[in-house]
């Protein structure tokens, strides 16, 4: 009697020994998603919470330089807002304000603050303006300024405008924390000199100080001409690669993955007073481009 009693009550506990292992084991599977209150764990929490893009913002402002104000769109030498890629109210060309907005709501929900001639040391002072009415998206198209100098030593070093684009991104976040940020890259300015340097009527409005360090002597194959030009493009380049980079650090910062860069500007696009501005066609294939992507689910690759 004694030897069978033992092995009867052993067999009734093993099933016992396996519920208690079965509820440790999912008592630690909760544990690794939630804390002791029950809330759940910082990995899971920051998965949601992450802002997502936003494709349909109600408001938009615009900051930048002469692109962005329309200069030489409508007349010589001359600002032309209403023609502006990013919040003009010309049907021509049917600004990404009037295609996110609709015509009607555009002109009330849409600002622009960009200022010909501008750099990337006018961009938080720009930025600090457009806060002020909380956007929901926030243009940039800033750089070609810094590129476009008396000479190509005079250029903004790569260094002082990357900070100062980390600056400004900064203060907009500080000031107005929920506006997503949409930034273009920086034109090819060589792929503008090679649309009008052979025209003489051209040669002679680039003369009046259009971008010298690209467009000085715009005919000359010498060595110095043609090294100049390439080394204002490859500063281009890099201004580009640091849009890219400080962009990525904010999540609702989206680069246009060098979208404006590549477009291959004609004679037909550009300002037929200095043939380097874009003009009403140019600015409407700005708006497109910028159209398309501020609406993707995803941002360019």
């Amino acid at each position: 009697m004694r030897t069978t009693a033992p092995r009867r009550r052993a067999r009734r506990t093993l099933p016992g020994a396996g519920a208690a292992v079965a509820l440790l084991i999912a008592v630690t599977g909760a544990l690794a998603g939630c804390s002791a209150d029950g809330a759940k764990s910082e990995g899971e929490r920051g998965a949601q919470s992450a802002p997502r893009w936003n494709t349909a913002p109600a408001s938009v402002a615009a900051v930048g330089d002469s692109i962005t104000r329309g200069f030489d769109a409508c007349s010589v030498l001359a600002d032309c807002p209403e023609a502006s890629w990013a919040t003009g109210d010309d049907p021509e060309v049917h600004s990404l304000a009037a295609r996110l907005l609709g015509e009607a709501e555009a002109p009330s929900r849409s600002w622009n603050y960009a200022v010909t001639g501008s750099r990337m040391a006018d961009l938080p002072g720009q930025l600090a303006s457009a806060a002020a009415h909380q956007p929901g998206l926030v243009t940039v198209m800033v750089g070609s300024n810094d590129a476009c100098r008396p000479s190509a030593s005079s250029m903004t070093p790569v260094a002082a405008f990357r900070s100062g684009f980390e600056k400004a991104l900064a203060g907009l976040r500080a000031a107005s924390p929920a506006s997503q940020v949409y930034v273009s890259s920086v034109p090819d300015l060589q792929r503008l000199w090679e649309q009008g340097k052979d025209d003489p009527m051209v040669r002679q409005i680039w003369k009046l100080g259009i971008c010298q360090s690209m467009l000085a002597e715009p005919t000359s194959t010498a060595a110095a001409a043609t090294a100049r030009r390439e080394q204002v493009r490859a500063r281009v380049v890099e201004y580009n690669e640091a849009l890219r980079e400080v962009c990525a650090k904010d999540e609702l910062c989206r680069y246009d993955g060098g979208a404006v860069f590549q477009y291959p500007f004609a004679a037909e696009q550009l300002s037929r007073w200095d043939w380097f501005h874009p003009g009403k066609d140019g600015q409407a294939r700005l708006a497109e481009l910028a159209h398309r992507q501020v609406t993707s689910a995803q941002p360019p690759r």
